[in-house]
């Protein structure tokens, strides 16, 4: 764990930044590392159980076993061990069954966030960190652009939403695999983070790569810093958005939607998909675009047809959101 007497300086990059990330936590309270048992939250997780006794917190921990491959619930058990041989307490095993609209890795994300929450209710904890680094944030971006998404995509994950803090988002992923190494940590490989199948995986192998013998070394940092700037940006729309919305349903006639400006037009509607039902991770720029024409481009079309059985449709001045059937 030392170089030449001195802390390995991944371990301490790590630890820094766990550190920093829950700074204004008060004394006693519980924060719980999200592990799959992965060099990233591993490291991350060693980091939570070296910092927090020294700072005056509680640490714990939560495995999420999806089910999706043989052997899940043995190796959750064994990530379950580790995490407690850290020093971790308590530690949690969260069995969740992977269902549910936007493909298998949207159910997938939805479960396990599902899964973190009801623990962090469980037990009282004041925080959960996730072990998403720089690398992770370079490739949402760029999964971003291919998708032709809007801003909001391209911001990225935030360092903090709610509950959830992603202490690692300044942290390349060679850095918690030295830090594993440096404390002696057996990460486990997930072997679908080697499958091509999945576009994320396409993106790290080949397009990142590509891009760096193209452009020159540099390139994930480029994009996790452009993330933080859309960030900034997308959250103050966001914020005008909200306060627009909370103004009432008289919003959503045609007309006061016709008068905000698209950015934050785009957001009121999306915010209305979402309390009607519309899953958020199922929910695409796509979708919003169309609804949004039901103000900007009306011919009396038809209603729009939204992930989780959700129509918004025009009627009388009026957008609405209705699910279908009722």
């Amino acid at each position: 764990m030392t170089v030449g007497g001195a802390l390995h300086p991944a371990v301490a990059a790590v630890r820094n930044a766990v550190r920093a990330s829950v700074a204004g936590l008060a004394p006693g309270d519980l924060v719980l590392a999200a592990c799959s048992g992965g060099q990233d939250s591993l490291a991350l997780a060693a980091a939570l159980a070296f910092v927090a006794p020294r700072a005056g917190w509680r640490a714990g921990a939560v495995t999420v076993d999806h089910g999706l491959q043989d052997g899940s619930a043995s190796r959750a058990s064994a990530v379950a061990s580790t995490l407690r041989d850290l020093g971790l307490d308590p530690v949690r095993v969260a069995t969740v069954t992977v269902d549910g609209a936007g493909g298998p890795e949207a159910a997938a994300r939805d479960a396990r966030y599902a899964a973190l929450s009801a623990a962090a209710a469980d037990v009282g904890a004041a925080a959960v960190l996730l072990g998403h680094t720089l690398d992770d944030q370079a490739e949402t971006v760029l999964l971003g652009l291919a998708r032709g998404s809007g801003a909001r995509s391209l911001a990225g994950m935030p360092a903090k939403r709610g509950l959830f803090v992603r202490p690692l988002l300044g942290v390349r992923r060679t850095v918690t695999a030295s830090a594993c190494a440096a404390l002696g940590l057996s990460a486990w490989s997930d072997p679908h983070n080697a499958d091509r199948r999945f576009a994320r995986v396409r993106v790290r192998l080949d397009a990142l790569p590509a891009l760096e013998a193209a452009l020159g070394p540099g390139v994930a940092e480029a994009l996790a810093r452009t993330a933080g700037q859309l960030r900034d940006d997308a959250e103050v729309l966001e914020k005008i958005a909200t306060s627009q919305r909370e103004r009432g349903a008289s919003l959503l006639s045609a007309a006061s939607l016709a008068e905000l400006p698209g950015a934050v037009r785009t957001r009121v509607l999306r915010s209305a998909a979402l309390e009607a039902g519309c899953p958020a991770g199922a929910l695409t720029a796509a979708h919003v675009a169309r609804i949004e024409e039901l103000v900007t481009d009306w011919r009396g079309q038809r209603g729009v047809d939204l992930p989780g059985g959700v129509r918004a449709a025009r009627r009388s001045g009026e957008v609405l959101f209705e699910r279908k059937g009722f």
